[in-house]
C-alpha cells in the first residue's frame, strides 16, 4: 500500500490564519473503483477565494470541513484507471489539490495537452484564473477599444493576466497597483503596463490621478477597500467596474465599511459589477484559443511563483495571502 499526505483544516481561523489552523496527514491511497481514476499531483493551486471557504459561512462555494482534507485546482498524472476514457499516463486537471493522490470519478477530470502548454500553465492563464481575467473585462465591463483601464492586485495570479489581455483587447491605457517597488518595476518591463503604482506609498488616489489624469473607464477589482474607492473616484462617466475579489478583507473579524463616495455612482452613471468565473463557462473556448495564441507569439507573459512539496503548501497560501507571490502561486508536487 502507498501512503500520501493530504493537508486538512483543523481550526477555523480568526483574521489571518496561521500555520496551527492546518495540518499535514498521513493516508492510504486507494485503488480506483469502476469508472474512477487515480491521479498522482503534479501541480496544486492556492488562491485567494479559499480563504472564505475556511469560515463557517455560507457563500458560492461549500466551506471547507474541519478535520477533512481540502479541496481546489490541481492538474497531475493518471497512474491507474478503470475508465476506458482517461488512460494511465494522461495529463488531468481536476479540483482535489491539496494531497498528492487523487481518486475521482474520471468525468470530473479534464484531460489536457501538455505538448502544447506546461501541465501548470492549465492552473494559470489556460485555466480558471485566465478566464476569470477574460470574462471580468469583456462580459462584465465591456472594454471597448481606446478605454483606460486600472488594475488591482496587478502583480498576482489574475491581475497580471487582466492587464496584459487589456491591452490585446485595444485598452488606450493600462494601469496597475501592487505592492513594493520590486512589482512596480515588474509591471512596468515585464508586463507591459503602461503606468504603475506603488501602494504601499499612500496617497492612492493622487497616484491614480497622475497616472490617468483624463480618468479611466474599466477598474478591474481584486483588492476593494480603498482601491475600490479610489477608482470611483477617477472613473469618467459611464464607467465600469468589474468586481472579482476584495483581498483586503478577507482576515477582517467584523463588518468592514465600504467606500464612502458612493453617490458619485449616481452623477457619473457608473456600473459595479460582481461576478463569478463559472457563470462564463461559454466564454471558455473563445478564450483559450485566444490565449494558446498570445501564449505562442509571447504577447501573454504567464508568470508563476513555485514553492516545494505538499509540506509547504501552507507556507504558499499564506505567502499568496500576504502577497509574496508575482503572477500564479504554484505548489509543485514532486512524484
Amino acid at each position: 500500500m502507498t501512503v500520501a499526505k493530504e493537508v486538512h483544516l483543523v481550526a477555523r481561523p480568526q483574521g489571518e490564519p496561521k500555520p496551527e489552523d492546518f495540518a499535514v496527514v498521513e493516508t492510504t491511497v486507494v485503488d480506483p473503483g469502476p469508472g474512477q481514476i487515480l491521479v498522482r499531483n503534479d501541480w496544486m493551486s492556492v488562491d485567494p477565494y479559499m480563504r472564505g471557504r475556511m469560515n463557517d459561512a455560507e457563500s458560492y462555494v461549500p466551506p471547507f470541513r474541519l478535520g477533512e482534507v481540502m479541496d481546489g485546482g490541481a492538474i497531475g498524472t493518471v497512474v491507474a484507471s478503470q475508465s476506458p476514457d482517461v488512460p494511465v499516463g494522461a495529463s488531468v486537471l481536476h479540483a482535489k489539490g491539496w494531497r498528492q493522490y487523487a481518486l475521482l470519478d474520471a468525468d470530473r477530470a479534464r484531460v489536457v495537452d501538455t505538448d502544447a502548454a506546461p501541465a501548470q500553465a492549465y492552473l494559470g492563464a489556460l485555466g480558471l484564473v485566465g478566464l476569470t481575467a477574460y470574462a471580468g473585462l469583456t462580459a462584465v465591463a465591456g472594454l471597448k477599444e481606446g478605454d483606460v483601464v486600472f488594475v488591482s492586485g496587478a502583480a498576482g495570479a489574475v491581475g497580471s493576466l487582466a492587464g496584459q489581455i487589456a491591452r490585446r483587447l485595444g485598452a488606450s491605457r493600462v494601469i496597475g497597483s501592487a505592492g513594493g517597488p520590486e512589482k512596480k518595476r515588474r509591471l512596468l518591463e515585464e508586463f507591459g503596463f503602461d503606468a504603475a503604482i506603488d501602494y504601499r506609498e499612500g496617497d492612492l488616489e493622487g497616484q491614480l490621478a497622475a497616472a490617468a489624469p483624463d480618468g479611466i473607464d474599466v477598474y478591474f477589482d481584486n483588492v476593494g477597500g480603498d482601491h475600490l474607492r479610489a477608482a470611483i473616484q477617477g472613473m469618467r462617466p459611464h464607467g465600469r467596474a468589474a468586481l472579482c475579489g476584495a483581498i483586503s478583507i478577507y482576515n477582517a473579524t467584523a463588518p468592514v465599511p465600504g467606500p464612502d463616495n458612493l453617490g458619485l455612482l449616481i452623477g457619473k452613471r457608473i456600473k459595479l459589477q460582481g461576478f463569478l468565473a463559472g457563470d462564463h463557462a461559454d466564454l471558455a473556448p473563445e478564450y483559450h484559443e485566444r490565449a494558446a495564441r498570445w501564449l505562442a507569439e509571447g504577447a501573454l507573459r504567464s508568470e508563476e511563483t513555485v514553492v516545494e512539496g505538499i509540506d509547504h503548501a501552507v507556507d504558499a497560501f499564506l505567502g499568496m495571502m500576504r502577497g509574496a507571490n508575482t503572477g500564479k502561486m504554484l505548489v509543485r508536487l514532486p512524484s
